[in-house]
């Protein structure tokens, strides 16, 4: 007798369809864009049938393609090929899938070779062109064919300047943000991301509360990636109310919005308040990530609570299943460090590291630091020395080492490291401070005197000085 169920059907098989009586549109919609193995089994009963392909094909493969490991490249090659076989490597729709492939896949000069050869370029293609850009950090070229567009949409705005929020001109940002009001394009979600992430970088607080508003006003302010945004913003510009504020009212958070109203807090001197965060976190349910584990180790280390942050450490990875990567290992040594632990500071880095050269910039400043705080000449000179053998060549840390040698009146050692810091030419990156006046942000560089209206700045600088000095005079 025969089995009277229902015979499961195989995700991995098309759909019973009758091939000949299914128009060509029909068998494109079947064809899905996360599963490379039904996406290529459709296409080849599409051939097999005789159906000619459109150009509604070939995106949703081409896409299919971006989420291979060390394969990708070459069977989206072997899709291209269809493309050019087919006759649609001059459609823009496809073409601009196409770009994005390769992009992804860092060959951005194929990506130009397609762009160059289609002779009517939608905003969609010039767009596409710019982003891929943008992801390989080409700020340079991505702004060239920004600038020759012949018209521009909201997308492309956003594109560009997440090119330049990449790699952290964020001041070009908010210049382009303002071109952009100017132009009388309305922003998008993803430019007003991309504008409150330069406003918490630069402080710029009153554009930041401007975006606020207009996101309020356009009903934006409940994406959640956008209120996230904000968090950020406000807890970096210091406004650690408004940041719970807005955070609150983030219906579903995820582990993005724990992460930033975490690192807010912690970043304006709260540690208890970070881990009560962090604990409500794990109440409700949501996963923590490598993230989380920064900003709550961070806030630890800046209270001095040791304890607490060698008990989240152990716990990462038995109870949550992060693994420790090298800036939680630098987040514990400064930690222990900065408590003045710098024995198991020493030997942590040695048995849990596997010694100095495992670490980075972040560890060796972090025990350097401390030794020439608590005056370690001990450690310091062990550490030091370990990092010469290894050749390092990192100007904070050989600086940090001349600093503790001349203050520890070890003048030969100081010297020595004085010698190394001018044969290889190294100098410290300047400090900076940044204001914000009338939605205007301004930077200033130690020792540089571009600025236009330096010799004023200068002039009221040295009042401010002497009043001062009036002022301690009179008060002796």
């Amino acid at each position: 007798m025969q089995n009277s169920k229902p015979t499961q059907a195989n995700p991995c098989q098309p759909p019973p369809i009758s091939p000949p009586r299914k128009p060509i549109c029909n068998w494109t919609a079947f064809v899905p864009g996360g599963h490379l193995q039904q996406s290529f089994i459709l296409f080849s009963y599409m051939l097999n049938y005789g159906l000619l392909a459109n150009n509604y094909t070939f995106p949703p493969l081409i896409k299919a393609c971006t989420t291979l490991g060390s394969s990708s490249k070459l069977i989206g090659c072997l899709v291209h090929a269809h493309v050019v076989t087919f006759g649609f490597d001059e459609d823009p729709f496809v073409v601009s899938a196409l770009i994005e492939f390769y992009s992804l896949n860092f060959d951005m000069g194929t990506a130009r070779t397609l762009f160059d050869r289609i002779p009517n370029r939608d905003v969609v293609l010039w767009t596409a062109m710019i982003d891929g850009y943008g992801k390989m950090g080409d700020v340079e070229n991505a702004r060239i064919l920004f600038e020759d567009m012949p018209e521009r949409n909201a997308i492309s705005w956003s594109a560009v300047m997440a090119a330049y929020s990449r790699v952290g001109d964020f001041k070009e940002v908010l210049c382009l943000f303002r071109r952009m009001q100017e132009a009388g394009t309305k922003p998008n979600e993803s430019v007003l991301v991309s504008v409150l992430t330069a406003c918490a970088h630069l402080g710029a607080l009153a554009q930041g509360l401007w975006v606020h508003s207009y996101a309020k006003q356009c009903n934006f302010d409940s994406n959640p990636i956008l209120a996230t945004a904000l968090v950020d913003m406000y807890s970096k510009c210091g406004c650690v109310e408004s940041a719970l504020s807005t955070f609150q009212g983030i219906p579903n958070k995820d582990a993005g919005a724990w992460n930033a109203m975490i690192s807010g807090v912690a970043m304006n001197g709260d540690a208890w308040k970070s881990l009560e965060l962090f604990n409500e976190m794990i109440s409700n349910g949501t996963q923590p990530t490598e993230t989380t584990f920064v900003a709550v180790l961070t806030a630890c280390t800046h209270a001095r609570l040791v304890k607490e942050g060698l008990k989240l450490f152990e716990q990462m990875s038995s109870n949550y299943g992060v693994e420790p990567q090298l800036e939680h290992y630098a987040c514990l040594v400064d930690l222990m460090a900065r408590a003045g632990m710098l024995a198991e500071a020493e030997k942590f880095i040695e048995e849990k590291m596997g010694g100095l050269g495992r670490g980075d910039a972040n560890v060796w400043g972090a025990l350097l630091g401390a030794c020439r705080t608590y005056g370690n000449i001990e450690v310091g000179n062990r550490v030091w020395k370990k990092l010469a053998d290894m050749g390092v060549a990192d100007c904070g840390t050989h600086v940090l080492s001349y600093n503790l040698y001349r203050e520890a009146g070890w003048d030969m050692e100081a010297k020595r490291v004085r010698r190394l810091i001018s044969e290889a030419g190294m100098k410290k990156k300047p400090g900076c401070s940044i204001i914000e006046v009338d939605g205007t942000v301004e930077e200033f560089l130690a020792g540089d005197l571009s600025h236009s209206q330096a010799p004023q700045i200068c002039k009221t600088l040295d009042s401010l000085s002497n009043i001062g000095r009036l002022e301690c005079y009179n008060g002796a």
